[in-house]
């Protein structure tokens, strides 16, 4: 079972993502923000297969979370795929120059996101 850190500040968003992804089997950790993100990931030796967050959170943005994952020297990589309304191309490209694997605009279409988690998963899982 692939073990899912998702952080997102906003209420609905977890309650869709969670429906989607429960169906596979996946098992989802929600948090709020960047600094519940970075004591989730200490606390469990950043034991997860996937990363979900959103750029603009309390505490911690997206980017940082995702820079702090990214450039760990030790560990198995893990993909982060981003999930944000704020789409605009400059926010978008700096994501990916900071290393994201995905970026995904909201509202998630559900059978995208399940289609990009499966695809991730399986090419970091070789």
């Amino acid at each position: 079972m692939s073990k899912i850190l998702l952080v997102e500040d906003d209420e609905v968003m977890p309650k869709i993502v969670e429906r989607i992804l429960h169906k596979e089997d996946y098992q989802i950790e929600h948090v709020t923000n960047g600094k519940e993100a970075f004591q989730r990931l200490e606390d469990t030796n950043y034991d997860y297969d996937l990363i979900i967050t959103d750029i603009m959170m309390p505490y911690a943005n997206g980017f940082e979370i995702l820079s702090r994952v990214k450039n760990r020297k030790e560990g198995k990589p893990i993909p982060v795929i981003i999930v944000s309304n704020a789409g605009n191309e400059a926010m978008i490209l700096e994501g990916f120059k900071l290393g994201a694997d995905d970026f995904l605009k909201k509202p998630v279409i559900p059978g995208e996101l399940l289609i990009r988690v499966k695809r991730l998963l399986m090419q970091y899982d070789k």
